[in-house]
């Protein structure tokens, strides 16, 4: 069964940040941070999630959709990161995957989005190796009580985004500037992720997968020096994430002065490259890549520098628009990685545009849903669309629109747009389609 979703993440939506023994998170204590967040905007409320629940439920089911990609708030299940679980948070969640099994939608959780327990984060966050297994043992307690209805699971969302805006640059959360020195970061959340795999599966885990963000990239000429920082580039935003996981190697760093990566220990490799069900890939755009210039200071001096793409229309959030590019990364994923590419899941694929008739975001969404079928040769077994709901947009606050339902942030009220309707229309129409394929396929034997 092809699987049709929406994905959303918790601290983007739920609000309730001090209701029911939940801990403060990273996102808690950064957007709170003056200057952090777009005119001061935080999570604190979001699109009340928590609360309203049942509405949103009832808005994918009346949409026909057969899946929903969430993620699970982990300092609502762990308060501190670690110790006690707090009942009432996995009560939440039962909930929620109960409702969604009576209405036959798929749960798909995601086991972490970017909202750390802040008590982890005073202890180091994710530079810590410490935190590779508290992250397990939290998925052992979610496992425990929700695997026996939750036979699909994503283990992180885009350890990519999460190491370089978090750690890297100190546009997310926790805010921290280490430029490479924040490349221990890929590794413990790679690790974390390997232990997972492993507690989901003696949790009785059906399918398991990561997220990760991917980008085709583009040289800015055919030039020796572009086509080199595009290679490096590449490199440190596709393969440090994919190649660790399907192939049990890291790939070669020596563009960032890196030849060895002393914080890898003896078995952790064996460890990260767990069997996968599935790949969760995430796709909004291409990205231009060309030599470098001088370095900024503490930057350590990348090996690459970022050119914009103009040649294409442009979203709200103006990201280029280039539906062919996931064409483009699906099959180049095929290439490299052949036999040891599992199915592909697009858990993430989606635009920021205003209003509530978004014919904008329809030919978006048709543009792309087009290219994946358009991929030669790669099995995609699922698309999620980025998002149910108009939410809190990480440091853009809610100034991007993401949603096919418009969230009004004063009165919480949903109204769909023309988007949702389209999808709708798509799901239903693609129904039909397979129960008379089946049908004739019954007749025919």
């Amino acid at each position: 069964m092809f699987l049709w979703g929406t994905a959303t993440a918790s601290y983007q939506i739920e609000g309730a940040v001090d209701e029911d023994g939940r801990g403060p998170s990273i996102w808690d204590t950064f957007s709170h941070e003056p200057g952090r967040t777009r005119d001061g905007h935080t999570g604190d409320v979001a699109c009340d999630h928590y609360h309203r629940w049942p509405e949103d439920v009832a808005l994918m089911a009346e949409a026909g959709l057969n899946a929903y990609r969430f993620s699970i708030a982990w300092p609502r299940i762990l308060p501190f990161g670690r110790g006690p679980a707090n009942p009432a948070g996995l009560d939440f969640y039962d909930r929620l995957v109960d409702a969604l099994c009576e209405k036959g939608i798929t749960p798909v959780p995601t086991l972490f989005h970017w909202d750390l327990p802040q008590a982890l984060e005073d202890e180091g966050g994710w530079l810590n190796r410490e935190i590779s297994g508290y992250f397990a043992d939290y998925v052992a307690v979610v496992a425990e009580r929700l695997s026996d209805r939750v036979r699909t699971w994503i283990t992180l969302n885009e350890p990519f985004v999460h190491m370089v805006y978090g750690y890297g640059l100190g546009m997310h959360a926790p805010g921290r500037m280490l430029f490479l020195d924040a490349l221990p970061v890929a590794h413990h959340q790679l690790l974390g992720h390997g232990l997972a795999v492993q507690a989901l599966r003696a949790g009785g885990a059906e399918r398991v997968m990561i997220s990760n963000n991917c980008t085709p990239v583009w040289p800015a000429s055919d030039s020796p020096e572009d086509l080199a920082a595009a290679d490096a580039y590449d490199t440190l935003h596709n393969r440090l994430f994919n190649d660790p996981i399907l192939t049990g190697a890291y790939p070669d760093l020596s563009a960032y002065g890196r030849p060895e990566l002393d914080f890898v220990r003896t078995g952790d490799l064996e460890i990260i490259a767990q069997p996968l069900d599935g790949l969760g890939i995430n796709y909004y755009n291409p990205t231009r890549i060309t030599r470098p210039g001088e370095p900024a200071p503490g930057s350590g001096g990348l090996p690459f520098e970022f050119a914009a793409i103009t040649d294409y229309p442009t979203t709200a959030f103006g990201w280029p628009v280039v539906p062919d590019g996931l064409r483009e990364l699906l099959e180049s994923l095929k290439a490299t990685y052949g036999p040891a590419l599992p199915p592909i899941y697009i858990t993430e694929n989606g635009c920021s545009y205003d209003g509530i008739d978004d014919q904008e975001r329809i030919a978006y969404l048709d543009g792309h849903i087009a290219a994946v079928r358009a991929a030669e040769g790669v099995d995609v077994r699922g698309y999620f669309v980025w998002s149910l709901l108009d939410n809190f947009e990480w440091a853009e606050g809610y100034h991007q629109r993401f949603g096919l339902v418009h969230v009004d942030f004063e009165t919480q009220k949903r109204t769909p747009k023309a988007s949702y309707y389209w999808l709708k229309d798509l799901i239903s129409s693609q129904s039909t389609e397979a129960q008379s394929a089946e049908k004739a396929q019954s007749t025919e034997t």
